[in-house]
């Protein structure tokens, strides 16, 4: 069985450039830098609450070591 979401991994340099182009259109170019502020916030967001989920769980351990 495949995984569905591996064609997005196949992207070549035709395919970046048309979905540039298409982004630019969408937004226009004074847009773009806000949007990809946004975007970078939200990614950083999300890599801090995996961090956090991390040491939670790291922090939660064996139950034995917490008895002691």
């Amino acid at each position: 069985m495949t995984n569905p979401l591996l064609f997005l991994g196949n992207f070549g340099a035709g395919e970046l450039v048309v979905i540039c182009l298409i982004v630019l259109l969408l937004f226009g170019g004074k847009k773009i830098p806000e949007l990809m502020r946004g975007i970078g916030k939200g990614v950083r967001s999300f890599k801090e609450g995996i961090n956090n989920i991390e040491k939670d769980i790291e922090g939660a351990g064996n139950p034995e070591d917490n008895n002691k």
